[in-house]
């Protein structure tokens, strides 16, 4: 039987990210739900921002206490690891802070791109990466997911 729909809407608050991005965000998001054993158990929505770093500064200051701009935040609205239906949450990711670590890190911005919608996606689900032990699993995970989608494993060199 097929899992109920995960609508995924994309939101551009920075119209300097590159058109046609909704194919990748789709592709990331639906190979990490699968990937992570997670089952939609009813319609599900997830929003995946793209801004720019001034907006992300704001929303790292005001919900991390941290002003400064950050690759992606995830705002999570289900318990994690619980039931995936409902307003999932929002993944919001920074333009030129994107695009900067691709460069520095000679990654192509769509994969460095992938890689932040499915980390940002993964934290939705209640997967996180404060002690070690969460860090070893939810990399673990990110890196099979990754590589279904062939995309190179990012903490290769780290």
């Amino acid at each position: 039987m097929a899992q109920p729909p995960l609508e995924i809407a994309l939101v551009i608050n920075d119209e300097a990210w590159p058109d046609d991005l909704e194919p990748l965000a789709h592709k990331a998001v639906m190979t990490a739900l699968e990937m992570s054993g997670a089952k939609v158990k009813g319609a599900a929505e997830i929003a995946i921002v793209l801004t720019s770093d001034e907006e992300q500064r704001q929303l790292n200051a005001q919900w991390r206490g941290k002003d400064k701009p950050t690759n992606v935040l995830s705002f999570p609205q289900i318990e994690p690891f619980g039931p995936v239906r409902g307003l999932l949450g929002d993944i919001v990711l920074a333009r030129e802070t994107v695009l900067r670590e691709a460069l520095e890190e000679e990654k192509s911005f769509e994969h460095h791109l992938t890689h932040l919608i499915i980390h940002g996606f993964l934290h939705i689900l209640g997967h996180d990466h404060e002690t070690e032990d969460e860090a070893v699993v939810m990399e673990s995970l990110e890196t099979q997911i990754l590589g279904r989608l062939g995309i190179a494993d990012p903490y290769a060199d780290v």
